[in-house]
């Protein structure tokens, strides 16, 4: 599976598939992703364009209230802004290969530790199953009040 960076042409059918996927990662307007894309620390997506994600780390300044949590709590870490799958690539290794493709390299940074939340209300089952799979652990809980969900936060040695 190729995985390369995000580039402005791909932004249109990116932003189409986050929106797509809103209840899980919240919709947004071109304007706000190009926001998140330029303040990155990984913006990364399959060639193929069935999904991508976004990563903040430690240095980036805080981009919401739950990068913050982990900005207050952790000296060094890459953090999961959003990982999206399109429907139809789902069960195929895509948001594995794209987790793996940030470990590496945030390991080349010497950044110990990926960092994520995941929705409690309402719940991502297929998330949180993915993630405890993947051994991630419970690091705390919270409501984001932008948008009334409340989240677990997770982190998991790199």
């Amino acid at each position: 599976m190729e995985i390369r960076d995000i580039t402005e042409a791909d932004l249109p059918a990116l932003l189409a598939l986050n929106n797509s996927e809103a209840e899980a990662v919240n919709e947004m307007t071109l304007d706000a992703f190009e926001g998140r894309l330029r303040s990155a620390y990984a913006a990364r997506m399959v060639a193929d364009g069935s999904g991508f994600l976004l990563a903040f780390d430690h240095a980036t300044p805080p981009q919401g209230p739950n990068h913050a949590w982990f900005t207050a709590r952790e000296s060094y870490f890459a953090y999961v802004d959003r990982v999206v799958v399109a429907a139809a690539a789902r069960g195929r290794g895509v948001a594995s290969a794209l987790y793996e493709d940030l470990a590496a390299i945030a390991r080349a940074d010497k950044i110990p530790l990926m960092v994520c939340e995941v929705n409690l209300e309402p719940l991502n089952e297929v998330s949180m199953a993915f993630h405890e799979r993947r051994g991630f652990t419970i690091a705390g809980e919270s409501l984001d009040h932008r948008y009334g969900k409340r989240v677990r936060y997770l982190r998991k040695p790199i």
